[in-house]
């Protein structure tokens, strides 16, 4: 009795036959070229991303204004009325629009103005935006409105338009923001006299 079992247990013994190791085979393969792509396509695409911001990057740098200079105020005993700025490109980069603000409206610019770099004013509990102001180019250049590279440009911005008396030991910002680039930030305080010129600190 025993002897017959072991010879059925013998006859019943069942291995892996050729096609079932190259159909198992077969499926690894394809399964890891599937997952090789997938790799292979997210690396791609990180790397695409990457370079786009590389140079979004280095065109939002090349298109940042610069500052060159003092900033020079021009006012009375009363009051600060305009300021001057030397602005140039960074990194001698991209050409920057310089055009002036038109429709000049109690010293800020109106509706269907021209202008694409913006003006603002900040301080204690008052904003305004978009003030009017005008440029002439300093020094070697081609004598058109494109702030290029290497060129110096000197802006006067009417502080008139502000919405506030800009006195003694006043506190305020000026931000200029070219269309692209980042926004060039002045932060100056009045001395404790004002006179017709004055280097703010």
């Amino acid at each position: 009795m025993l002897k017959r079992l072991v010879k059925t247990m013998r006859r019943d013994e069942r291995g892996i036959t050729g096609l079932e190791t190259a159909i198992i085979l077969i499926a690894f393969v394809v399964v890891a070229s599937v997952f090789a792509y997938t790799v292979l396509s997210a690396g791609i695409f990180s790397s695409q991303k990457g370079q786009e911001a590389v140079y979004t990057g280095l065109q939002h740098a090349r298109s940042t204004l610069l500052m060159k200079g003092d900033v020079v105020a021009h006012g009375n005993a009363s009051q600060v009325n305009e300021l001057v700025i030397c602005v140039a490109s960074a990194l001698n980069g991209e050409k920057i629009d310089m055009t002036e603000p038109t429709n000049i409206v109690d010293g800020r610019a109106g509706n269907g103005t021209q202008n694409v770099v913006v003006v603002s004013y900040s301080s204690a509990g008052n904003r305004t935006d978009d003030l009017a102001w005008t440029q002439e180019q300093l020094g070697q250049g081609n004598d058109d409105d494109m702030l290029d590279p290497g060129e110096t440009f000197e802006m006067t911005i009417t502080l008139t338009g502000a919405g506030e008396t800009i006195g003694t030991y006043k506190t305020f910002t000026i931000e200029i923001k070219p269309p692209v680039g980042a926004v060039l930030v002045v932060e100056r305080t009045t001395p404790a006299a004002l006179s017709t010129f004055m280097i703010l600190h």
